[in-house]
């Protein structure tokens, strides 16, 4: 067994510790794990950015650290991956999700995520694939391709932050980096089998610019991704805290780690099937309900309860697609500034449904977003009626199973579930809603289907609450453990990898070797 394998599911704190103690150390880590992904990346092509040189040098020096009794941080020498979307590292390319016209863009500062994980020892090896400005809940984008999911390769990841749940889930790093803006963090989650968390609005910062403000927020969010919740606690912890450059930033400082070991006897937890609004497949639908029952095991009191939502999840489909696209439309005039008319010459880095939201919003008016803030005031206060009665709020992560990879880099969900159309983009996502509403909520996974793939589960907390969430989390993980599922994953051969969607193919051509080289 390779170093490789041995490393491939151990998870954060347990590599971290073996570091501390030099029974590893950073640099052969580090080794280990980029040749564990360049031999099964062509299989998901879940990395789309190779930071290797500037990881080493980093390994180097964490080993240094550790030979020297420094002070290490939590997860010293331990290896994790960003996202390719608005997440940036200097000297690092990012192309928004896989935009032609930014193959070459290098930004010249950090976000959050990678600020933060490398203040606290971790060490960044390069990013991961994700949708065009991460418009949708697949992952699949015209210059990389579709990231492939670990359990079937012929379905999709969910997205938007689908390289980084692949990663996650075929064990290539205990954690990476998901961002949200409607469900990105815990869509690919719930479809890779792993966890994703999304904090409470305000816990973990996230540096907009040039408005730091969101013309239609807040509600996107940074978190990890991960395959133990003791995992999500420990990273949490070291993304929150106050960050002056985020107006939203929470001003108290948290330990999340020790909530994973709180019991949950005597919580009143409401059991919501479809949120009162989505049609659910049957293959989702069975698993949740009976996974729910776990926690009445512990202890805790289970019912099922309505949220009082009156509008139709077509018509709230389209309010996240209007709400979300302001970021977007202002995000082409800043890069418009710069030279580069993504409406104009770049068009067709879009795909057709974001260019039809981009028509139908680029003229909306005032009156228009308002009263879309109206509405979405309705669903805050709908969930947050729940939380007058019980501790938790639980639904299915998802209405649907991962969905089939397309071939023409335009990978959508599903047209209609139980014969009712659907939003193709987002309809099928029940994680909209605490987006909309800054509660924090997880997608853990709930048990596999029929067919052998994974279903999520999504547990709410109130505001701020975090530590309930993650509990309630950890108690499900300990009474219903799903960490043998990753050998399906682990022992999936890897010489099927389509050369389509390898980053190194003449799809993305000169660009590969500069992507490889930094």
């Amino acid at each position: 067994m390779s170093l490789g394998d041995e490393l491939a599911y151990m998870s954060a704190t347990q590599l971290a510790q073996r570091i501390r103690n030099r029974d590893l150390s950073p640099i052969e880590v580090v080794d280990a794990v980029i040749e564990r992904i360049d031999a099964r990346n062509s299989d998901l092509n879940a990395v789309v950015f190779r930071g290797y040189d500037d990881a080493r040098k980093q390994a180097v020096e964490a080993d240094r650290a550790v030979a020297a009794k420094e002070a290490l941080g939590p997860l010293h020498g331990v290896p994790t991956l960003m996202k390719d979307l608005f997440d940036f590292k200097p000297g690092w390319i990012t192309t928004f999700g896989g935009m032609s016209a930014f193959a070459d863009f290098v930004p010249d500062f950090y976000c959050a995520y990678a600020e933060r994980m490398e203040a606290a020892g971790a060490i960044l090896l390069g990013k991961t694939n994700s949708p065009v400005l991460g418009y949708r809940g697949t992952c699949d984008n015209y210059l990389f391709g579709p990231s492939r999911n670990p359990f079937d390769t012929t379905r999709n990841t969910g997205g938007s932050s689908g390289g980084s749940a692949a990663a996650v889930a075929d064990g290539w790093v205990p954690i990476a980096e998901g961002t949200d803006g409607g469900g990105s963090i815990r869509i690919p989650a719930a479809w890779c089998g792993v966890v994703g968390y999304k904090a409470s609005l305000g816990r973990v910062p996230l540096l907009a610019r040039p408005n730091a403000f969101m013309g239609d927020a807040p509600f996107i969010f940074e978190g990890p991704i991960t395959r133990s919740v003791d995992d999500a606690a420990l990273a949490v912890t070291a993304l929150s805290g106050y960050h002056p450059r985020d107006p939203y930033s929470l001003t108290e400082d948290v330990d999340l780690s020790s909530a994973t070991k709180r019991p949950i006897d005597g919580w009143r937890i409401g059991y919501s099937a479809t949120l009162d609004v989505f049609p659910v497949e049957s293959a989702v639908a069975d698993v949740v309900e009976e996974a729910v029952g776990a926690f009445s095991q512990a202890g805790a009191h289970v019912e099922p309860v309505e949220l009082g939502i009156q509008r139709s999840h077509m018509e709230l489909a389209d309010l996240w697609c209007r709400l979300i696209m302001p970021a977007s439309l202002s995000t082409f005039e800043v890069f418009k500034s710069q030279g580069i008319d993504i409406l104009g010459d770049h068009r067709h880095d879009l795909p057709p449904e974001l260019q039809a939201w981009v028509e139908q919003c680029i003229d909306m008016r005032v009156v228009d977003f308002y009263r879309d803030q109206g509405i979405r005031s309705e669903i805050f206060d709908a969930v947050q009626n729940v939380f007058e009665d019980y501790d938790l709020l639980i639904s299915p992560t998802l209405a649907c199973m991962p969905v089939e990879n397309a071939t023409d880099g335009n990978t959508l969900g599903p047209e209609s579930i139980n014969g009712e159309p659907v939003n193709r983009l987002i309809g099928w996502c029940m994680t909209y809603f605490t987006n909309f509403t800054g509660h924090p909520s997880a997608s853990i996974p709930a048990g596999m289907s029929p067919d052998g793939l994974p279903v999520g589960m999504q547990i709410i907390g109130r505001p701020g609450a975090d530590a309930d969430v993650l509990a309630a989390s950890a108690v499900f993980e300990q009474l219903r453990p799903w960490h043998q599922t990753y050998s399906v994953c682990n022992e999936r051969t890897t010489d099927q990898g389509d050369p389509r969607l390898d980053p190194s193919s003449e799809k993305t051509g000169s660009h590969a070797q500069s992507r490889n080289s930094l």
